[in-house]
C-alpha cells in the first residue's frame, strides 16, 4: 500500500494557490530586502504561516536564505560607498568587525563555550544536579 504524505490530503486547488503565495512572498522578500513583516503584508499572508513554510520546506528555506544573503551584499555595498565618502563612522565600524585581528577592537572576546555549550549553563545544570 501506497504512503500517504501530506500533499496527498491537500485539494490541488490549495496546493497551487500555496505554490503561487510561496513565489509571492519570494518577490517581496527582495523587494523588501528581506524584512519578514513588510513582505507578508504586502502578500497578505500570515508571519506565522511564512515560518511554517521556511520550517518545513527545504526549498523555500534555501530561497529565503539566498535573499538574506543578498541584502547583506547590498547592505555592505552601501557601507563601502560611504567608507569611499570618507564617513568616519563606517570606517571604524568596518575596522572594528573584519579588522580585529589587527587590533581594531575596544575589548576582549571571550568564548565561554566548552563543547558548543556555554560554561554558565554548565554551571547552572551541575547546580541544579547537586
Amino acid at each position: 500500500m501506497a504512503k500517504t504524505t501530506k500533499s496527498d490530503t491537500i485539494p490541488k486547488k490549495e496546493q497551487e494557490r500555496t505554490k503561487t503565495q510561496k513565489k509571492a512572498i519570494l518577490v517581496a522578500l527582495e523587494k523588501t530586502l528581506g524584512v519578514v513583516t513588510t513582505a507578508c503584508k504586502e502578500v497578505g499572508i500570515a508571519r506565522s504561516t511564512f515560518y511554517e513554510w521556511h520550517d518545513t520546506d527545504d526549498m523555500f528555506k534555501k530561497a529565503v536564505d539566498s535573499i538574506g544573503d543578498v541584502a547583506i551584499d547590498f547592505v555592505e555595498s552601501q557601507l563601502f560607498k560611504q567608507i569611499k565618502k570618507g564617513v568616519p563612522a563606517s570606517t571604524i565600524f568596518y575596522l572594528k568587525t573584519k579588522a580585529k585581528k589587527r587590533g581594531y577592537i575596544e575589548k576582549s572576546e571571550i568564548d565561554m563555550n566548552i563543547g558548543g555549550e556555554q560554561i554558565i549553563g554548565m554551571i547552572i545544570k551541575n547546580s541544579d544536579n547537586e
